[in-house]
C-alpha cells in the first residue's frame, strides 16, 4: 500500500463495511506517480496531525484518496464538514462548487483549500446565476409571485444555492429529490429545478409525474424556448443542464450487458438520460449504489453507470465477496476530468504551502451567499433527515 498511513481509519471501514485490511481496494499501479512523492506527503500530513482534516469525493483518483480522512459522496461529506468544530484546516479533494460547500458548512476561521482551482464541473457552469435571476423574473411576471419553489441540487454554484435559499427553496442531493420536490408540491404549484435536467426528470418520473407535467428551460432563449401557455401548464420546470460523465452512459450499453449476461443487475446514477434510467434495474447516489452491491447476495453481477474510479475500487473491493462489479460502459473511461486536475503533486504542493503559512488554494464564499446558501442547506437537512 505505500503510503497509505492508516488502513483501519473510520471512513474507510464505513465506506466498505469491513474490518479487513484495505489492501487490494486502492490500486496504486501508475508508474507516473514517484513513490517519493507520496511518502513526502505521508510525512507532512503526519506533521499536522489533528489540526488537519482532508476530505475525498469517491470519483478522486487512489494514489490521493488514500490520504483522505473522510472519503464520502457530496452529502455526506458536506454533513461532515458541518460537524468539523476542532481543525485548523480542511483540504478538499474534490471539485469546486463541493468545496464551497465544505467553507459554508465548516467555521468562519477554517479554510478550506482545494489543491488546483481548475477542478470545476461542467454541469455548475451550465447554470449562471444571472441567466437564473432572468429566469426567475420572467417566471414570476408571468405566473405570479408565491407560485413557484425554486430548489437547487447541491452539486450548484454557491451563488446558484444563494438565490435558491433567498427565494425560501432547499437544495437536494442525488440521494433525496423525490423527498425534496414532494415537500415543494405540498407547498407550491410549481418547482423551478437546477441545474441538471436528467436528475430532476428521473426523480419526477419515479413519482409518477408524467413527461407532460414537465417541461424545460433552455439557457439563454427568451422564455427558456417555451410559450407563455406551456409554462402555464407545466408542473416541473426543468433547467438545462447536465452532468458530462453519466451523460455518457447509453442504452445500447445496458442492452449490450443484458445480452451478454441476463441476469446482469444494472444499477445506474440518477444523473443519467432518461432511456438509461428506464431502462435500469436499479439507480442511486454514489453512497445507495455501494450500499446497494454490498447489500447483495454472492455471485451477484453488476454492471454500474457512474464514474469508473469509484466502479473500479468497488469491483475490487466486491471481489472479495464473490460479486463481479463492471462499468457499464467498459470500452470508454468515465472519468470526472475535473476531478483529475487533483494530482498527488497539487496536493503536495498544499500541504508544502501551508506549512509555509501559505493557503494552495482557498475557496471562500462570501457572507451574504454563505447565510443564504446555507439556509437552503439547512433547510434540506431538516426535510429529508
Amino acid at each position: 500500500m505505500g503510503a497509505l498511513m492508516n488502513t483501519e481509519t473510520e471512513s474507510l471501514k464505513i465506506l466498505w463495511n469491513t474490518e479487513e485490511s484495505i489492501d487490494g481496494i486502492f490500486s496504486f499501479g501508475d508508474p507516473v506517480v514517484d513513490q517519493a512523492i507520496l511518502e513526502e506527503i505521508a510525512e507532512k500530513k503526519r506533521e499536522f496531525g489533528n489540526k488537519l482534516v482532508i476530505l475525498g469525493h469517491h470519483y478522486e483518483r487512489d494514489e490521493i484518496l488514500q490520504f483522505a480522512d473522510h472519503i464520502e459522496d457530496s452529502l455526506a461529506l458536506s454533513r461532515y464538514a458541518s460537524t468539523l468544530t476542532d481543525v485548523q484546516y480542511v483540504i478538499f479533494l474534490g471539485i469546486h462548487i463541493m468545496a464551497e460547500t465544505a467553507d459554508m458548512l465548516t467555521p468562519v476561521n477554517v479554510p478550506v483549500l482545494l489543491p488546483d482551482l481548475r477542478a470545476g464541473c461542467t454541469l455548475g457552469d451550465m447554470a449562471p446565476v444571472k441567466q437564473i435571476e432572468k429566469c426567475w423574473e420572467d417566471l414570476v411576471h408571468l405566473l405570479g409571485e408565491g407560485t413557484v419553489l425554486p430548489i437547487s441540487y447541491i452539486n450548484a454554484g454557491a451563488d446558484v444555492k444563494g438565490f435558491v435559499g433567498k427565494k425560501g427553496g432547499p437544495c437536494c442531493t442525488s440521494s433525496n429529490p423525490a423527498t425534496i420536490l414532494s415537500w415543494g408540491f405540498d407547498r407550491y404549484e410549481k418547482i423551478l429545478f437546477l441545474p441538471d435536467y436528467n436528475l430532476g426528470f428521473n426523480a419526477a418520473y419515479s413519482m409518477g409525474i408524467s413527461a407532460a407535467e414537465t417541461i424545460k428551460w433552455r439557457r439563454g432563449l427568451p422564455l427558456g424556448g417555451n410559450t407563455e401557455e406551456a409554462l402555464r401548464k407545466a408542473k416541473l420546470i426543468l433547467w438545462d443542464g447536465h452532468c458530462s460523465v453519466h451523460g455518457r452512459f447509453t442504452t445500447d450499453h445496458v442492452q449490450e450487458w443484458k445480452r451478454r449476461d441476463p441476469s446482469m443487475n444494472v444499477i445506474v446514477h440518477p444523473e443519467v438520460n432518461h432511456d438509461v434510467f428506464q431502462l435500469a434495474d436499479a439507480w442511486g447516489s454514489t453512497t445507495d449504489i455501494i450500499q446497494t452491491i454490498r447489500s447483495a447476495a454472492p455471485g451477484t453481477s453488476w454492471a454500474v453507470g457512474t464514474e469508473h474510479n469509484m466502479v473500479d475500487r468497488l469491483a475490487r473491493a466486491m471481489d472479495r465477496e464473490g460479486k463481479d462489479v463492471v462499468g457499464l460502459a467498459p470500452e470508454h473511461a468515465c472519468m470526472c476530468a475535473p476531478m483529475f486536475r487533483i494530482t498527488a503533486e497539487t496536493l503536495l504542493e498544499t500541504l508544502t504551502a501551508l506549512q509555509q503559512g501559505e493557503y494552495k488554494w482557498p475557496v471562500t464564499v462570501d457572507e451574504d451567499t454563505r447565510r443564504f446558501a446555507g439556509e437552503s442547506l439547512q433547510k434540506m437537512f431538516k426535510i429529508a433527515g
